[in-house]
């Protein structure tokens, strides 16, 4: 149970904004408890091993690094380290009856050849180097304004200095791009999958949802680069919560908020354990939970429901598969983004199918293998042996397509998904999947309905609502973290800047809280 009655500030959920927020506090002399539901910390950004009897500790479900500022590790004194994938993407495709595909790495003269050899000319490589130069400055500029207060709009318009990119970016449908500067279907698909990891959306969607969700994409780190989490996404959220108990911050798991009362001075949360039920008192509060748990805690009219529309899959192989294009190693192809059936007219196949309620026919995806950027995941006897993991992204699959019979449809999802990738393998990938200490294939796949009843995301959305351009919104007050009640904050993916595993809520409610 909780030291004390009273602390200055108390924060709902252990995930890694929470554990941000409380080492920033704690640092600054408050007094910090954090209530965390789960038996451990970490939330979405937690490593597991999900295979019985197996020594592959996987980042389970969040895998990637990109938003997370440097100027956090640095703050907080993290001993947390991130290395760059030695490949951006690999996209297999099959043209003219023969398998070759589109290499984005290994050196600018490989790209370049990559391709010159896919479409024929310089034209596509030309224009996409114009494209993404165009995303790196608006990175560049963009970047460093998500841990400080909220820019108005027109004041981030005037900090990016390109009325291009920001008619790009901020204005009109980011299709509208990626058609004029880019002919072929392949190159196109490459550059809109960054619009629609975990948004469903169409490449022409009015409401530009698929413009936030890419431009979250393509600024991380003023560089756009996503990295891989040195020892698996919970080396982060355990070097996190060292941090916070370090700096006095009082952390304890399997305790679930259940009600929250404020008169926006003071507040008490209630909250619950197995064995029995408490109430602490807080000058603040800081929920690290979606929105919608956030009115759910306050009694507060609900805000619309979100939804998730993505399949994640854990794997763990014997061995790489060998490709039908023999023009790539299998190291390097998985080494990056793995793009499968994520070509423009397949994305918007794949759309307008889970659109009108079926599942995608030929559902779109992305892998990367974690272990070749990374190998401590593995234990030393699986290391040697050659083994190494998948982590697959599936697209456009809402989690409205599982409300009938859920565990069928995730088969049936899984089955279609993992034939795309089969098509361009020179072997079944069933032949190269390892088996845990029951003899069961090491598969494990999560909807969008898994992740809402697991990690309580609303609808399974990654976001815990659709994301937000990262200027002055209304009633979210300076720091984007504001709620209708001055004396609670929200730190978790919902706040302005939100999404994705950054801290960035988490440092600016902090900021909000000290008044800076």
């Amino acid at each position: 149970m909780p030291a004390h009655q009273l602390y200055d500030t108390v924060i709902v959920g252990g995930g890694h904004n929470g554990l941000v927020a409380a080492a920033y506090l704690a640092r600054a002399g408050k007094s910090v408890l954090v209530l965390e539901r789960l038996g451990h910390t970490g939330g979405a950004a937690v490593s597991t091993r999900p295979f019985a009897g197996v020594d592959a500790r996987l980042s389970r479900y969040s895998y990637l690094v990109s938003l997370l500022p440097r100027k956090i590790v640095d703050d907080l004194g993290l001993r947390f380290a991130v290395r760059k994938r030695t490949v951006s993407s690999y996209t297999p495709v099959v043209r003219d009856g023969r398998p070759t595909g589109l290499l984005v790495g290994g050196g600018e003269e490989r790209t370049r050849a990559s391709f010159r050899r896919l479409t024929g000319s310089d034209d596509a490589y030309t224009a996409w180097e114009a494209f993404y130069g165009m995303t790196r400055r608006a990175a560049e500029r963009i970047f460093p304004t998500l841990t400080e207060p909220l820019p108005t709009r027109a004041a981030l318009r005037e900090r990016l200095g390109d009325d291009t990119a920001w008619r790009v970016l901020f204005e009109e449908p980011i299709g509208v791009a990626v058609e004029e500067r880019f002919d072929d279907d392949l190159v196109r698909g490459v550059v809109l999958t960054d619009a629609l990891i975990g948004t469903f959306a169409d490449a022409h969607d009015p409401s530009l949802a698929q413009n936030r969700c890419f431009l979250y994409h393509v600024i991380g780190g003023g560089t756009g680069d996503w990295d891989v989490p040195v020892g698996g996404m919970g080396a982060f959220t355990d070097a996190l919560a060292g941090a916070a108990r370090a700096a006095g911050a009082e952390i304890v798991t399997g305790h679930e908020a259940t009600a929250l009362r404020t008169d926006g001075r003071a507040a008490e949360v209630d909250f619950r354990t197995e064995s029995g039920e408490g109430t602490v008192a807080a000058r603040h509060v800081l929920v690290n939970a979606s929105p919608e748990a956030l009115a759910a805690l306050t009694g507060d009219p609900a805000p619309e429901h979100a939804e998730g529309a993505q399949l994640k899959v854990n794997m763990l192989l014997t061995r790489l598969p060998r490709l039908k294009d023999t023009s790539v190693d299998p190291r390097e192809a998985f080494a990056g983004t793995f793009h499968i059936g994520e070509g423009y007219g397949e994305l918007a196949a794949a759309y307008a199918q889970a659109a009108s309620g079926v599942l995608p026919t030929a559902p779109p995806s992305e892998i990367y293998c974690h272990s070749l950027t990374d190998p401590s995941i593995l234990g030393p006897d699986l290391a040697a042996r050659g083994y190494q993991t998948l982590t697959l992204f599936g697209l456009h699959t809402p989690a409205r397509l599982f409300a009938g019979d859920h565990d069928k449809t995730r088969e049936v999802l899984l089955e279609a998904t993992l034939a795309q990738l089969d098509a361009h393998l020179a072997e079944p990938l069933a032949d190269c999947l390892a088996t845990d200490a029951d003899g069961r294939p090491c598969v494990e796949a999560k909807t969008p309905l898994d992740l809402e009843r697991e990690l309580r995301l609303p609808g399974g959305n990654i976001f815990h609502r659709p994301l937000a351009f990262p200027y002055a919104q209304e009633s979210m007050g300076r720091w984007g973290v504001a709620t209708a009640h001055p004396n609670v904050l929200l730190c978790g993916a919902g706040a302005v800047r939100g999404g994705g595993v950054s801290g960035i809520p988490g440092h600016n409610a902090a900021m909000a809280v000290l008044g800076r």
